[in-house]
C-alpha cells in the first residue's frame, strides 16, 4: 500500500514539473512582429508625443499639429502653431524638406504643460531655417510662446533641417539641426558643420527654458551657445538609452553613408571631411584640419536606408527585443533592430521585409506599446503587435 503511494506522488510530481517545464518553454517562444493601424490620414506625419495611453499630439510635416484620440480617432487641429511655418508644399522643389518636424510635451507636462515643437521657419526674402519654441498647451491651444534655437542664417535651401529632439534624464533639451547644404561644393572655406560660429550642422543641449547649463563642453568663445557636438551633416531621429542614459542619434549619408551615433560632449562626427559613404560632389575636397579628433560612428549601412526618429524598446509584448534600438528608415521603407552591448551594435535584423514603407518616426507610449509613423499622403500611426 505505502509502494502504491509513493508511486502515485512520484507520478503526480513529475506531471507537475512537465506542467511547468512546458510552460517556461511557451512563455519563451518567440514573439513575431505583425502591425495594427491605429489612426490614418495624415499628412506625412513626422513625430507623436503621447499625453496617455489613449491620447496624443502628432505633428503632420505637410500639415498641422494635432490632438488626437486613439479610441475614437477624433483628430482636432491645435490653434496657434506659430505663423511663420513654411509649409512643405513642394512647389519650388520636388525634395523640399520643409514643415513640421518634432513634437514633445515637458517631463513635468501635468504642472508644466508646455510643448515644445520644432519646425521650419521663413523670413521675408531671406528664406527659411531650423526654429525650435515652446508654449503652454490649453485644450486645443498654445499660448505663452518662447522661441529656443533660431538656427540663422536663414537660406534658400529646403534641405536637411535637422529638428530631432529629445528630453534626457539631465532634464536638458537636445536638439539637432542639419547642414542644410545638397551639394558639398557649395561648402564655405571652413565646412559649415565644421564651424563653430555656425549654427547649423551641430547638436545642442539646452535648458527648457532656452537658457544654457554650465556643464555644456567648451568650443571657445566664438562658439554658438549651447553647442554640445558638431560635425553632423543631417540628423533627424535622436533618443535616450534608458539603461545607460547615453544618448543616441541617427544621421543621413548621402551617396550610403547612413550612421547611427552615440552623443557624446564636444565630440566632432567629422562631416564633410570624414564620411562612411561618398560625397555628392564627386569634384569637392574638404579642407585639412590640424588638431581636430573625429569620433567613428557605431554602425553604417553599405546601402541607402536614410534613418529617422529612433527609439529604445522597454517594453513587455516582446520580452526578446527588451532594450533593443528600433531604427525606422526613409529609402528603403525599413524597419530594424538592433541588439546593444555596452557601446557595440551585436546584431541587425530587418523587419517586415514583404511590407516596405516610408516609416518617419519608431515611438513607444507610456504603457509599452511601440508604434510607427509612415511618411505617406495617407499617413498612419501603426501599432507593432504579436501575431
Amino acid at each position: 500500500m505505502m509502494n502504491k503511494l509513493v508511486l502515485s506522488l512520484i507520478v503526480i510530481l513529475m506531471g507537475c514539473s512537465q506542467g511547468q517545464k512546458n510552460s517556461t518553454q511557451n512563455s519563451n517562444l518567440p514573439s513575431f512582429p505583425s502591425k495594427k493601424i491605429i489612426l490614418e490620414g495624415l499628412n506625412h506625419p513626422w513625430s507623436i508625443a503621447f499625453l496617455s495611453d489613449k491620447e496624443a499630439l502628432i505633428s503632420e510635416k505637410d500639415g498641422n499639429l494635432l490632438r488626437v484620440d486613439l479610441q475614437s480617432k477624433e483628430k482636432h487641429i491645435i490653434k496657434g502653431f506659430p505663423t511663420d511655418l513654411t509649409d512643405s508644399i513642394r512647389a519650388i522643389h520636388f525634395g523640399d524638406n520643409s514643415g513640421i518636424f518634432e513634437v514633445l510635451i515637458d517631463p513635468h507636462f501635468e504642472t508644466e504643460p508646455w510643448v515644445y515643437m520644432s519646425y521650419a521657419a521663413k523670413k521675408k526674402g531671406l528664406g527659411t531655417t531650423t526654429k525650435v519654441v515652446r508654449a503652454k498647451l490649453e485644450n486645443d491651444s498654445l499660448f505663452n510662446h518662447e522661441t529656443l534655437i533660431e538656427a540663422e542664417p536663414y537660406t534658400r535651401e529646403y534641405f536637411h533641417y535637422g529638428g530631432g529632439m529629445v528630453f534626457g534624464l539631465d532634464g536638458k533639451l537636445y536638439v539637432t539641426i542639419g547642414e542644410r547644404l545638397f551639394w558639398e561644393r557649395d561648402e564655405p572655406e571652413i565646412p559649415i558643420a565644421q564651424d563653430v560660429r555656425d549654427k547649423r550642422g551641430k547638436i545642442y543641449r539646452i535648458n527648457p527654458d532656452g537658457s544654457i547649463p554650465d556643464d555644456n563642453p567648451d568650443f571657445g568663445k566664438e562658439a554658438v551657445p549651447g553647442l554640445y557636438g558638431m560635425g553632423i551633416r543631417a540628423a533627424q531621429g535622436i533618443t535616450v538609452q534608458p539603461e545607460t542614459n547615453k544618448i543616441w542619434f541617427s544621421e543621413h549619408g548621402t551617396i550610403q553613408g547612413d550612421e547611427i551615433n552615440i552623443l557624446k560632449p564636444g565630440a566632432n562626427y567629422g562631416w564633410p571631411n570624414v564620411t562612411s559613404g561618398k560625397l555628392r560632389s564627386s569634384d569637392y575636397k574638404p579642407p585639412k584640419l590640424d588638431g581636430v579628433t573625429f569620433t567613428p560612428p557605431v554602425w553604417f549601412w553599405h546601402h541607402t536606408v536614410a534613418p529617422t526618429g529612433l527609439t529604445f524598446y522597454t517594453g513587455d509584448e516582446f520580452p526578446q527585443w527588451k532594450n533593443n534600438l528600433i531604427v525606422p528608415g526613409l529609402s528603403r521603407g525599413s524597419l530594424w533592430r538592433f541588439r546593444i552591448e555596452g557601446e557595440t551594435i551585436k546584431s541587425a535584423e530587418e523587419l517586415f521585409l514583404d511590407d516596405r514603407v516610408r516609416i518617419r518616426k519608431a515611438k513607444q507610449s507610456q504603457d509599452g506599446k511601440l508604434y510607427i509613423l509612415t511618411d505617406e499622403d495617407n499617413g498612419k500611426l501603426i501599432q507593432i503587435t504579436r501575431y
